[in-house]
């Protein structure tokens, strides 16, 4: 096995000038740099994790703690997961994955073990118990989603009262008088995730804005029953003229064959917004204007602010909760502007 002194003896230096070249903790010559570097690469030298973290104090792992419920939606937690350990490799650590539903005793057995030094927290209820623990943590936290209370925790999130707002909008410069909102799964209401009290104010304040009726249909179980039963609610409100908005992303496709086995065609008959990926838009039939729910750029810029936060030379951001601008794409679902 190479180890540090074997890279040392290579490229003329002492184990210690290894060691900084390394961490980056001293200032090296570049021509030094030049001739360790040469040397890792010729005797393809990996650094033992456990030596590292001993030396170094860090274990180069983030903790990414997403709770799987029944019902779900993960393919849509993907975009996030894939985006957070892609930063991580960037800055050369690792993610630890953590899944199960341990609520708080999971975030301190991550910090209390020192398993990883840094914790990315999704899935934030609005009223969410682990906030006061995660907050009194030695590591930093940082949470994708906003609590009604953060406990000076960073968040980022995508800003869903825009989301709202653009959704209702586009409706509204479609013509319709009446808009309904086709709710949130029957888990996430009860729950209180964060973000659908948001995306409800946004729009409610855009109906407001534009002069027309906003109703809700709500919550919906997102499969082909429950969006047969809220689109026939929906319809039965507001006749077949009733502009729909649905920001339960995995509800959208569902809603979509419900409009069409009812011989009502989206973007001829009736408008439909989605609050989802671009990917799920683009592949529907007919393809859905949405408005996208941003999952890398919520998660690039989660990551930037976590290893600000994890360099003791960098000043941490000061505002403690970024949104990030949600963007409406029109595609084939929303009717002409009269």
């Amino acid at each position: 096995m190479v180890t540090s002194r074997d890279v040392a003896r290579a490229a003329g230096v002492s184990q210690s000038t290894v060691s900084y070249v390394m961490s980056g903790r001293r200032s090296i010559s570049e021509e030094t740099r030049r001739r360790v570097l040469a040397a890792i690469e010729e005797l393809t030298y990996q650094p033992n994790a456990g030596a590292r973290a001993l030396a170094s104090q860090r274990t180069q792992v983030i903790g990414l703690v997403v709770r799987f419920r029944p019902g779900a939606d993960t393919t849509g937690l993907l975009p996030f997961i894939e985006t957070i350990a892609g930063c991580a490799r960037a800055e050369d650590h690792d993610v630890l994955l953590v899944t199960a539903d341990e609520g708080s005793e999971g975030l301190t057995r991550l910090a209390g073990r020192a398993l990883c030094d840094a914790i990315v927290m999704m899935d934030i209820e609005a009223a969410d118990p682990r906030i006061p623990v995660a907050a009194a943590l030695r590591v930093p936290v940082i949470l994708i989603g906003v609590p009604d209370d953060n406990a000076g925790l960073h968040c980022v999130d995508v800003d869903f009262a825009a989301a709202g707002r653009l959704a209702v909008g586009e409706a509204a410069a479609a013509g319709h008088e009446r808009i309904v909102v086709i709710g949130h799964a029957p888990d996430v209401v009860t729950r209180g995730i964060n973000f659908v009290h948001r995306f409800e104010e946004g729009a409610a304040e855009a109906a407001r804005s534009h002069g027309v009726a906003l109703e809700m249909v709500s919550p919906v179980e997102p499969n082909r029953a429950g969006a047969e039963a809220a689109v026939a609610e929906a319809l039965h409100r507001g006749g077949p003229r009733t502009g729909l908005v649905v920001p339960n992303s995995p509800a959208v496709q569902p809603v979509l064959q419900a409009l069409l086995d009812r011989r009502l065609v989206p973007g001829r008959d009736v408008t439909l917004v989605g609050l989802c990926t671009d990917a799920v838009a683009e592949a529907s039939t007919p393809a859905v204007t949405n408005v996208s729910l941003e999952p890398r750029d919520v998660s690039r810029r989660a990551m930037q602010i976590l290893f600000r936060l994890l360099d003791r030379a960098a000043e941490p951001p000061a505002e403690l909760v970024e949104l990030i601008p949600p963007r409406l794409t029109r595609r084939e679902t929303t009717l002409p502007a009269p």
